[in-house]
C-alpha cells in the first residue's frame, strides 16, 4: 500500500503514504527519513516554519548516498511560510538551500497571509501586545500570483495551496492561472471537511490530509468506530486512520521519529463497504451535532472561512 500513487493535475503521480516531520525534533528527524525511505515511502513532507528543512534534507543525502532511493524517486514536499508569502522566490530558495536539493516536487503556501517581513522575527513576529504581526490588507490572491512565478524555472515541479477553506478557494480559482494541485489540510473522521474535499475533486486539485490522528496525544484513535474496524481486522486504530484516506483517495502525512512506529504506519489496508460507512455516519454525525474537532488552528486572529471557526 506504501507504493499507491494518485495523479496530480499536472500529470505527475503523488505517494498515497508520506511521512509527515512537523513537530518532529530536529535531531530525530534525519534518521525518521532515512527509516521512511527504508520502509517504503517515497514522499517526504517538511515546511521553513518546521526548523528542520536542514535534518530532512541530511536524510535525504544519506538515502541517496546509501542507494536507498535515488532523487527522482522521492516526492519531496515543502511550503512558504507567512513572513515570505509576498517574496516566494526568497522564500523557495531558503527551503533549497536548507534541504540541499535544487527543486522539490511540490511548493505549498503554508497559510494564506502575510506576517511582517520585516517584523522581530523570522518566523512569528509579534506586536508589542503580544499578537501576530501580521499584514492584513495583502490578499491571499497575490500570494498565489507570487507563487505561479515559481513554476517556470523549474525549481518547483508544482505548486499547491495548505489550509485553504472552500470560501478562500472560490475566491482564488477565478483568478488563477495555475489551479493548486493540492490542498493539505487537516482531515481525519472527526473533521471531514467533506464540502473541501468535495470541492476540490470537482475541481481536480488533491488533498494532502496532515494530522491524521488528531494530532498530539493521538485522540481520534480512541473513537468508538475506529475501535471497533481495528478489532474487526486485527491491526492498530492508527492503521485504520491512515487507511481512511485511501477509499477517500487523498494522500496521507502520518508523522512519527520513532523508526518502528514510521514502519508500522507503512502497513495499510483496504477497508471494506461496512467499514467505510461506519466512518462516514461518524463524521456525520459529528457534523449535524456541531461536534466536529478541529486540533490544529495557530492563534492568527485571521478567519479563514472554515465553517467551524467562522
Amino acid at each position: 500500500m506504501a507504493t499507491k500513487t494518485f495523479k496530480l493535475n499536472t500529470g505527475a503521480d503523488i505517494p498515497a503514504l508520506g511521512l509527515g516531520t512537523w513537530q518532529g525534533e530536529p535531531t530525530l528527524v534525519k534518521d525518521a527519513v532515512v527509516a521512511a525511505l527504508k520502509a517504503g515511502y517515497r514522499l517526504i513532507d517538511t515546511a521553513y516554519c518546521y526548523g528542520n528543512e536542514e535534518h530532512v534534507g541530511a536524510g535525504l543525502k544519506e538515502a541517496f548516498d546509501q542507494g536507498i532511493v535515488k532523487r527522482e524517486d522521492v516526492f519531496v514536499v515543502t511550503k512558504l511560510w507567512a513572513t515570505y508569502t509576498s517574496r516566494a522566490e526568497v522564500g523557495l530558495e531558503k527551503s533549497l538551500k536548507n534541504l540541499g536539493l535544487d527543486y522539490v516536487d511540490l511548493f505549498l503556501v503554508h497559510w494564506p497571509l502575510l506576517m511582517n517581513p520585516e517584523g522581530n522575527d523570522d518566523r512569528f513576529p509579534k506586536l508589542p501586545n503580544g499578537e501576530r504581526d501580521l499584514i492584513r490588507d495583502y490578499s491571499h490572491i497575490q500570494i498565489w500570483k507570487n507563487m505561479e512565478k515559481l513554476v517556470e524555472p523549474g525549481k518547483t515541479k508544482a505548486i499547491g495551496v495548505s489550509n485553504y477553506s472552500k470560501r478562500y478557494l472560490e475566491e482564488l480559482l477565478p483568478h488563477a492561472t495555475i489551479v493548486p494541485a493540492v490542498n493539505q489540510i487537516e482531515n481525519h473522521p472527526q473533521l471531514p471537511q467533506q464540502e473541501i474535499v468535495d470541492f476540490c475533486k470537482e475541481k481536480g486539485i488533491h488533498i494532502m490530509a496532515y494530522s491524521p490522528f488528531g494530532s498530539t496525544g493521538s485522540p481520534v484513535t480512541s473513537a468508538e468506530p475506529v475501535v471497533k474496524i481495528a478489532e474487526k481486522h486485527g491491526v492498530k486504530p492508527t492503521t485504520v486512520l491512515l487507511s481512511y484516506h485511501l477509499y477517500r483517495g487523498s494522500t496521507v502525512l502520518p508523522k512519527s521519529t520513532n523508526p518502528d512506529r514510521v514502519e508500522a504506519n507503512a502497513k495499510l489496508i483496504e477497508l471494506d463497504a461496512e467499514d467505510q460507512k461506519l466512518l462516514n455516519d461518524y463524521s456525520e454525525g459529528l457534523v449535524k451535532e456541531g461536534k466536529v474537532q478541529r486540533y490544529v488552528y495557530p492563534p492568527f486572529g485571521v478567519d479563514f472561512g472554515f465553517p467551524d471557526k467562522s
